[in-house]
């Protein structure tokens, strides 16, 4: 579909002209980024540059153990279990479990007893695993306080609230698909219709 049908599309769905550019320049904005974020490459920058011998999987299996709460919000604080890090880093639970096994066998993390309920264990990070978390936050925190220092403290001031704005976004894709059901069937029924006329 060009990009003029999607405009057209986007002012018939009541979608002002101003937030129809905004949301195609966002979207590209975004794309870009998410690219350069899958590619992890300040997490990647970290790991050689401190010397620690570890993967960025395994990283973030010692950052869900320790759950920051800036990072991890609700999920953060109290024991963790296997099952806590399955849930912060959304992944499958014997993924999980097979990468925290790794880092208690090298030493970056130890299985204890629960002091709320001694059925259970829980994960915590050894001296060494704390280590390399403080120290992997501060290398970030150095290169992003770096590149921010060039903002001015209206643009800081701004862009903290705004960020946290649209991050609930993601939250609120459901109830824009029922509203927009329709479109959505139109959309499902034009790619089908393109897909038939294709040869086999």
């Amino acid at each position: 579909m060009p990009q003029t049908d999607i405009n057209a599309l986007l002012r018939k769905a009541g979608i002002a002209e101003a937030t129809v550019t905004a949301v195609v320049e966002i979207d590209a904005l975004l794309q870009n980024w998410r690219r350069r974020a899958l590619k992890r490459e300040l997490g990647h920058r970290a790991l050689i540059d401190l010397k620690i011998g570890i993967d960025l999987a395994q990283l973030d299996v010692l950052f869900a153990i320790e759950a920051p709460v800036d990072e991890f919000g609700e999920t953060a604080g109290g024991e963790t279990m296997v099952a806590s890090v399955a849930e912060r880093l959304a992944i499958d639970p014997s993924r999980a479990s097979r990468v925290v096994s790794e880092m208690v066998e090298a030493g970056y993390a130890r299985r204890s007893v629960s002091q709320a309920d001694a059925r259970r264990t829980i994960i915590e990070l050894t001296e060494t695993g704390r280590t390399v978390v403080e120290a992997v936050r501060a290398y970030k925190f150095l290169i992003m306080g770096d590149f921010l220092s060039n903002w001015t403290a209206a643009e800081l001031a701004a862009f903290t609230p705004m960020l946290r704005k649209f991050g609930q976004w993601p939250e609120h894709t459901g109830p824009g698909a029922e509203k927009f059901a329709e479109d959505i069937v139109v959309l499902a029924e034009r790619i089908a219709r393109v897909r038939d006329k294709q040869p086999a």
